[in-house]
């Protein structure tokens, strides 16, 4: 499985992903690219995006890119914030399927 992380999150985060290959959308040399045409970038490489994004789902036809979608729900964009979020994470990783988003969240 291929993860590519959203250029809103630490670049860091890739350490904290279980997945055959990660990669953050800067590496993939994609930074600055709206998120249509992202994703349009992302389906053909990869199987899942992890974002920040919440807004998302409501900006884009999701349906219509073969990718899967995690969102990290979390104070912050930083490490620490999202580190304790990871472990659910790489758990969805393991079963979650093209045109499916999962959102995830500090538990409060």
């Amino acid at each position: 499985m291929n993860v590519l992380i959203d250029e809103c999150l630490p670049r860091k985060l890739k350490h904290e992903v279980d997945a055959d290959f990660v990669q953050t959308v800067p590496e993939a040399g994609w930074a600055g690219r709206q998120n249509g045409e992202l994703l349009k970038l992302a389906e053909a490489n990869f199987d899942i995006l992890i974002t920040n994004d919440q807004n998302m789902e409501h900006q884009q036809n999701l349906n219509r890119f073969n990718l899967a979608f995690i969102v990290l729900v979390a104070l912050t964009n930083d490490i620490d914030d999202l580190k304790p979020l990871m472990l659910a994470a790489n758990e969805v990783l393991k079963t979650i399927k093209a045109g499916e988003i999962k959102y995830i969240a500090a538990k409060s």
